[in-house]
């Protein structure tokens, strides 16, 4: 998106200290927009912050906890002075193991960032849309929810599956009221979260892909600002699967 082509526009992104969220938060406040960001880690936050030049302004809070992420949606639109756009992007992905040999406190981590956060963001983003009369949410799914690349993500895999459902179950009820809901699916992109969960040899990773190459968080920012912008105005309950050709090969 061109310089400008968000002004005015209010925007919160939950996960926004790495990754595709720091990238697409970056990308909302070059393009004009006023930007919230929340994450855990204030440290990371703060180099976000620099990074855009004080454009944006970060808020911590546990997104797992239903009052703090109504607090957190609430005093973000106190801030900007509403909310047009939120980016739901705070995920987890599991060390790579088998089913069986998989923690039960894994699981609850697992859903409870991937799934739950998203589940009571869009509520408290609905609430305050509603209120406003309409606004975009997207959320951030993945390509594994469609269709598992390994062995050893069952959970991932199943949280994300579980986003998109309630992305296309939410798109329905809240399209006639001005709200429009979509999902980005990243396919393989290099992120801290990727790293740590042991994707192997990345050289061999991208070989396998008809693109040949990992993708780059600013590629899914992109797509985000795309899904988030009025050139897509009639698009709603839509996944936009950002994968190099994964899915198609």
């Amino acid at each position: 998106m061109t310089a400008g082509s968000f002004s005015g526009k209010r925007v919160l992104v939950t996960g926004a200290t790495s990754g595709i969220g720091r990238a697409t938060a970056l990308a909302f406040a070059r393009a004009g927009a006023a930007v919230v960001i929340s994450g855990r880690d204030a440290a990371r936050a703060a180099e976000v912050v620099a990074a855009a030049e004080g454009a944006l302004t970060f808020l911590t809070a546990e997104l797992t906890d239903a009052a703090a992420v109504t607090a957190l949606v609430d005093s973000a639109a106190d801030h900007l002075g509403g909310l047009d756009i939120a980016f739901n992007n705070a995920g987890f992905q599991e060390r790579r193991a088998l089913l069986a040999d998989q923690p039960a406190e894994t699981y609850d981590t697992v859903f409870d960032t991937n799934l739950r956060a998203v589940f009571l963001a869009m509520q408290a983003e609905v609430r305050t849309m509603l209120a406003a009369g309409g606004g975009v949410i997207v959320n951030n799914a993945s390509v594994s929810g469609l269709r598992n690349p390994n062995p050893g993500l069952a959970l991932y895999s199943a949280s994300k599956a579980a986003v998109l459902s309630l992305t296309r179950s939410a798109a329905m009820e809240y399209a006639g009221e001005g709200i429009r809901i979509n999902a980005v699916s990243p396919g393989r992109v290099e992120t801290p979260m990727m790293l740590a969960a042991g994707v192997g040899d990345r050289a061999t990773v991208a070989a396998g892909l008809p693109a040949r190459r990992l993708g780059r968080p600013e590629e899914v920012a992109e797509a985000v600002l795309w899904l988030a912008s009025g050139q897509a105005a009639f698009v709603c309950g839509h996944n936009l699967c950002v994968d190099g050709g994964f899915l198609s090969a």
